[in-house]
């Protein structure tokens, strides 16, 4: 695929662009059937893919068509989250070029059959959709991967005993943790990594930090005071901004934690002279008393037993924990680390039908996800009690995947809602015999 296709596919300007390409693009619509013939498994697969993202688009026209506009662009803007990702999977698929896109979303607008609603609309639709194409800027060109600067992290893992010890915690007994963590860490990477890639972090040490301290759960306290997914005591979170803001604890914002850990790290990093397992130590126990080690102990490294000793139980196994998490992210795929066939991104809808998150999850059922998905919903909405009622027309932001199965299943008369909303208002009968406050759930 080349520069000018992948900027064209990865454009987000509007929802619209895709669907318009391949209406007025049709001389990219003839693929030599050769090609075809010799496509690989891989290539099918993501062929298929773009084409049922093609048949989201189509519907979410057909709502908008027939007068239903915010479930409509609801799945469009689901379609085009969902296709930015497919985009990147494309570039790194062999074979893989804008004749792929045009194809199967020309095969998907065929399939629906839109030219069956009334013709003055879909004109209409057609031409806003040819202005919109025609009027919008070009998004800026993926550039190439430039060379990571700042911490070099696989350098700076020693698979000591300690480190391996921890690898094989995480590979027995706490890798239940380890796959929750990774599953809540990946619906919110495409707002936390670029982050710590600006601070020149390497996004493993994010990801091994959330981690270890509470499995990337946005709404997690411990009995010491900390708190977010990133675990800031207050003390420390006021200092990096994260204070109390309208009653809500910024701690628990995925964002604003990122960010205060990026500059709290590479503060650490800077005063530990970029020595990585001493500034997790600071991390975890307090950087005075790492501060006061330090020079007490000059020259000695974290993992000397002079020092090692002198500093908590919880912290000698918290650093060997965190740099083992950040070698399993590093080398995902040898360790198993997969997101279980889980379509990641979010997208942001409007709600057509009050609901809570609570009923959500129950409408929305456990699909693709063994746990449910109550803590990625709350994760994704930090703000929101998970028992809120949202009103009709606010904003949620929710799985991209799970943005078809809510405008088929969780709106209007639908009996998934029904039943939640039953659930979600149960009342004991005889007030006072049992007395019983639904749970947010928040570690």
């Amino acid at each position: 695929m080349n520069s000018t296709s992948q900027t064209i596919i990865k454009a987000r300007a509007t929802p619209w662009l895709l669907l318009a390409m391949t209406l007025t693009a049709t001389a990219f619509a003839l693929v030599d059937s050769r090609r075809r013939a010799f496509a690989s498994p891989r290539l099918l697969e993501l062929s298929a893919k773009i084409h049922d993202r093609g048949r989201d688009y189509v519907r979410g026209l057909e709502l908008i068509v027939s007068g239903d506009p915010v479930m409509g662009n609801n799945l469009l803007a689901s379609a085009t989250d969902r296709m930015t990702v497919l985009a990147e999977e494309c570039v790194r698929t062999d074979g893989c070029d804008i004749d792929i896109f045009i194809r199967a979303l020309r095969a998907a607008i065929d399939e629906r059959r839109l030219a069956a609603a009334s013709p003055p609309s879909v004109t209409a639709v057609r031409e806003q959709l040819v202005d919109q194409a025609s009027t919008t800027g070009p998004a800026p060109t993926a550039s190439a991967e430039s060379p990571r600067r700042g911490l070099q992290l696989e350098d700076a893992i020693p698979l000591n005993g300690p480190v391996k010890r921890a690898l094989n915690d995480w590979l027995t007994w706490n890798r239940p943790q380890l796959a929750d963590a990774y599953e809540n860490y990946l619906f919110l990477r495409e707002q936390i990594a670029p982050i710590y890639e600006k601070a020149n972090l390497p996004e493993a040490l994010l990801f091994a930090v959330m981690a270890q301290e509470t499995g990337a759960k946005v709404h997690s306290y411990s009995s010491a005071g900390a708190a977010g997914p990133l675990q800031f005591m207050p003390t420390t979170g006021r200092r990096y901004g994260l204070g109390s803001v309208d009653g809500f604890d910024m701690r628990l914002d995925p964002v604003a934690a990122t960010k205060a850990s990026a500059r709290y790290l590479t503060a650490l990093l800077r005063r530990f002279g970029n020595d990585l397992p001493k500034a997790l130590a600071a991390y975890n126990a307090g950087e005075s008393k790492l501060a006061t080690l330090h020079k007490q102990i000059s020259g000695l490294s974290f993992w000397d037993a002079k020092l090692s000793e002198a500093i908590p139980m919880e912290t000698r196994s918290y650093v060997p924990g965190v740099l083992a998490a950040a070698w399993i992210f590093l080398h995902a795929q040898d360790y198993g680390l997969v997101s279980s066939g889980l379509e990641l991104g979010a997208t942001t809808i409007a709600l057509r039908e009050s609901a809570s998150i609570g009923e959500l999850t129950i409408c929305l059922g456990p699909g693709q996800n063994r746990n449910g998905w109550f803590r990625t919903l709350r994760n994704l909405n930090p703000r929101v009690s998970g028992n809120q009622r949202i009103d009709a027309g606010e904003k949620l932001r929710i799985p991209s995947m799970l943005v078809p199965r809510y405008v088929e299943h969780c709106a209007g008369d639908s009996p998934l809602l029904a039943r939640a909303r039953q659930l979600h208002e149960a009342t004991d009968e005889k007030e006072g015999r049992f007395d019983y406050a639904l749970q947010e759930g928040g570690t």
